[in-house]
């Protein structure tokens, strides 16, 4: 293939433009999630579609690096296709290749595929980065943002856990952060991310944009990995952005790191919020951030809180492939059992905002109910991803 090569996959059977596109500059593969109008949310026929290409890049001598892109300025991936697993899962049709848990296991086996390639994979995480776009986006060896990013991993909000291996690249973060992130949902700006350490740089979005013409220029006689960093995130004016700001995060650690100790579960996290408010003074934008944070523990599906509490912290002491089985056994018992239908009826069909969990509150949720999501619905050798990892042991 050479630089004017491309290909459009993943045609949809409406008539529709082509959701998944392919192209190669340079001896670089470029795939675009293409569905703007929906923030390029991952479709099942999608996640097949983007393997073949990771297979085909995989086996292409003359590609260097792959970069994964999302079309249109508001989004690089919004996520999976929610409402369409919903619908599956109101039909009851969880199993066979076009059922509901089918498309899990082929979206994580495609996280744990990038997060594994043997070429240096970028992400452009421009615009809103959610759910299973930060399972693409996380899995890269260079993460790049702009000042539109907005990430987030909300899974709590509908009644799931934070999934797409996010067990484990959360737990790239202190503790005290990965538990405020995994539990609040919290939105991070591109400049939070690189804070974090959940993105390598941000840049300016109209910089970024012109990276083609970089691209094609680029000579990969050397270290491929730092030859694509001067391409996408070069220092000096050419990066700057007048809009690039200073992390916000940052201003609240010391909060975080004072309430969302590893000791405490989720129903002691909020007391001590509560108790911190109510004592002491605080600024404006301090007493915002208890009242958002309060808010979201207010109304997230209290299972789902304590049983993302325990998923983190597991997810700091086992490998990549165990925390994609873990979460599959959680998202399966969820959607089975647990409030994943409530919440995406309440958030994204019905749209009443008014999900009626089950149990409704915090005090109510029993150690022996959030062991019972954890617990694996499978035997090992039964496990739909038992050989994930298996060449690496």
């Amino acid at each position: 293939m050479n630089a004017s090569t491309a290909a459009a996959l993943a045609q949809p059977e409406t008539g529709e433009a082509p959701h998944v596109l392919y192209r190669v500059v340079n001896g670089v593969a470029i795939v675009t999630l293409n569905r703007p109008a929906a923030l390029n949310a991952l479709s099942h026929a999608m996640v097949r579609e983007i393997a073949v290409l990771l297979e085909r890049v995989r086996g292409d001598a003359n590609i260097v690096a792959l970069v994964l892109e999302g079309a249109g300025p508001k989004g690089f991936c919004a996520g999976g296709d929610v409402r369409a697993l919903y619908q599956l899962a109101r039909a009851e049709q969880r199993d066979g290749a076009q059922g509901w848990r089918q498309f899990f296991v082929d979206e994580y086996r495609l996280d744990y595929a990038l997060h594994t390639f043997d070429k240096p994979v970028v992400a452009l995480l421009d615009g809103v980065t959610m759910g299973g776009g930060m399972g693409l986006g996380q899995a890269a060896a260079l993460r790049v943002t702009t000042p539109r990013t907005k990430i987030a991993m909300p899974e709590t909000r509908i009644g799931l856990v934070p999934d797409v291996g996010a067990t484990h690249f959360l737990a790239r973060l202190p503790v005290e952060m990965e538990l405020y992130v995994g539990l609040t949902g919290a939105m991070l700006t591109g400049t939070d991310a690189v804070h974090c350490g959940l993105a390598d740089a941000c840049v300016g979005a109209e910089w970024l944009g012109a990276y083609e013409a970089r691209l094609a220029r680029a000579q990969w006689s050397g270290d491929t990995l730092a030859t694509l960093r001067d391409v996408f995130t070069a220092s000096g004016d050419n990066a700057d952005d007048d809009h690039v700001a200073r992390s916000a995060i940052a201003a609240i650690e010391p909060l975080v790191a004072r309430h969302f100790t590893r000791d405490k579960r989720v129903i002691e996290i909020v007391a001590s919020l509560r108790a911190d408010l109510a004592r002491n003074s605080h600024s404006e934008s301090e007493r915002a951030w208890f009242e958002a944070t309060l808010d979201a523990f207010a109304h997230f599906s209290p299972t789902m809180l304590e049983v993302t509490r325990e998923a983190l912290l597991r997810g700091r002491e086992i490998t990549l492939a165990e925390s994609f089985r873990m979460e599959l056994g959680i998202v399966s018992q969820s959607i089975e059992e647990g409030d994943f239908c409530e919440g995406v009826r309440a958030h994204l069909v019905d749209k009443d905002r008014s999900p009626r969990w089950s149990p409704a509150t915090l005090d109510a949720v029993t150690a022996q109910r959030v062991q019972h999501f954890l617990a694996s619905p499978w035997r090992d050798e039964a496990h739909p991803l038992a050989d994930l990892g298996a060449s690496a042991s």
